[in-house]
This record gives structure tokens, sequence and C-alpha cells, in this order.
């Protein structure tokens, strides 16, 4: 797994800064040259430091404004089956394995809770399930960050 260091973390957060700037202006603004932040850039993308830019898409933008978090229980034997069948829903942005009283915590988009019924309704006949539990997000207090780790990073000697 590859570490981000202070400089990987100032030019993660001169990007957040401009997102459309290009390694030229990145390395003016940084001090760096265009080569170090091409090459920086290029091995956090090859060692999955990281994620996918459409992870950047807003469920809203794609009409999935509803967000939900839903835990499940499955027969150990059928997990297998379970993540298959549960990858497959295009809703199910993102899944985790969990310790505690379910085995997975999924985040869900929906249009609205009528379409978030029918998600869940698939989810629960995933093979091996034995129950779920759906929890509606109704305000975000604190978006999806990682800023301010990279500054506290950023503000270490490189």
């Amino acid at each position: 797994m590859y570490t981000l260091d202070s400089v990987d973390a100032r030019i993660l957060l001169a990007r957040d800064g401009s997102q459309d700037a290009s390694v030229i202006e990145l390395g003016n603004r940084l001090g760096l040259s265009r080569n170090t932040v091409h090459a920086r850039l290029k091995r956090m993308r090859e060692q999955e430091a990281l994620g996918l830019p459409s992870a950047a898409v807003t469920p809203s933008s794609v009409g999935r404004p509803l967000l939900a978090f839903v835990t499940v229980s499955v027969a150990q034997q059928s997990i297998a089956s379970a993540y298959t069948t549960i990858a497959a829903i295009p809703e199910v942005v993102e899944a985790h394995t969990t310790t505690g009283d379910a085995d997975l915590m999924l985040r869900v988009v929906a249009r609205d809770p009528i379409d978030l019924h029918r998600i869940t309704q698939g989810i629960q006949l995933a093979p091996g399930v034995q129950r779920s539990s759906t929890s509606i997000a109704t305000t975000e207090v604190i978006a999806h960050r990682m800023s301010a780790l990279l500054q506290e990073l950023a503000a270490q000697e490189p």
C-alpha cells in the first residue's frame, strides 16, 4: 500500500483548490517541477492512493438524491453469492464488511423512498441474506473529506 508524504499531500490539496489546473500550474504554484508533479500523480494512481474520478460525482447529479445506509446479515456459507448479487445493484455505491451484529454496511442511493424500497427488496433477495436494516440519511453534517488529514500531512517536513 502506498503511503502519501507531505509533497503528495500538498499536490492533492492544490488540486482540490483548482481541479482543472494542469501539472505545470500545480508545479508553479507549489515550487515543484512539472515532471515531479506528473510523476507523483501517476504513482498515486498506479498505487491506488487515488480513487476513480467517477467517485466524485454526486448522487443527486444522477437523479439519486436519497442516501441510506443498509446493514445486512448474511449466512456465511452464502457470503460470496450475496456479495456478487449486491454488487450488481447499481444503487449500492459502497459496501464494507463489518464487525458486530451485521456482516455488511451498504451505502445506497435512491430517487425517493419508493425507489429505496425497491432497492432494499433486491438486497433482501440476495442469496443468504437473513435480515437487513435501513436508515435514511436526513442531513449531511460532514461531507466525505480527506483535506483535514492531507493538511496535517502537508505540514510535516519532507
